[in-house]
């Protein structure tokens, strides 16, 4: 999946591709014979099932609730359009969030500056006074360093330690930094 999201940000593959190819390589890669129309059943339902879940990362409410009384919270995603609100709004979360933006309004992906520079707009931040929070190395934190933000990587997948900002591996860590 972080492959097919990869080339899915580079603009190498669309939004449909990525939702066939992830699903159509794990069948193939287990010599599992399943039909195309399958495959995009199986993509849309997924994604369906996906939003309706109301999973987060641990901490997350506790982070929220500390980081909210002091800190205008944005997010910049790309994740699809259609889908976020909805996880949001499933989460219980969307309440804390002033702005949703999104690489489907943008018209370009993490992690390209207009992005990052759209969101500065959005929000009337200031590069110097903003601050990332991602997990992935190339989209979110090299995409909002190019910019000017600050950074804090949620190191996730256990990527190499880097020199570009804060690495922390649980969500609680931020209150250190903040």
């Amino acid at each position: 999946n972080l492959a097919f999201w990869k080339l899915y940000r580079e603009g190498k593959i669309e939004k449909e591709d990525l939702r066939y190819r992830r699903l159509r390589t794990v069948f193939d890669s287990v010599r599992y014979r399943v039909e195309d129309e399958m495959i995009h059943s199986l993509a849309n339902s997924y994604i369906e099932h996906l939003s309706s879940h109301d999973h987060l990362v641990p901490y997350t409410r506790e982070v929220l609730e500390y980081l909210r009384p002091t800190y205008r919270l944005h997010i910049i995603t790309n994740g699809f359009e259609e889908i976020q609100a909805k996880k949001l709004m499933n989460s219980g979360i969307a309440a804390y969030f002033d702005q949703v933006i999104n690489s489907e309004m943008a018209g370009v992906k993490k992690p390209d500056p207009w992005i990052f520079n759209l969101a500065l707009e959005r929000t009337g931040a200031k590069p110097q006074h903003a601050i990332m929070v991602g997990d992935n190395l190339e989209a979110d934190i090299l995409g909002a360093r190019a910019v000017g933000f600050h950074t804090i990587h949620l190191n996730v997948h256990n990527e190499p330690p880097h020199e570009y900002g804060s690495i922390i591996h649980d969500l609680s860590e931020i209150k250190s930094y903040l």
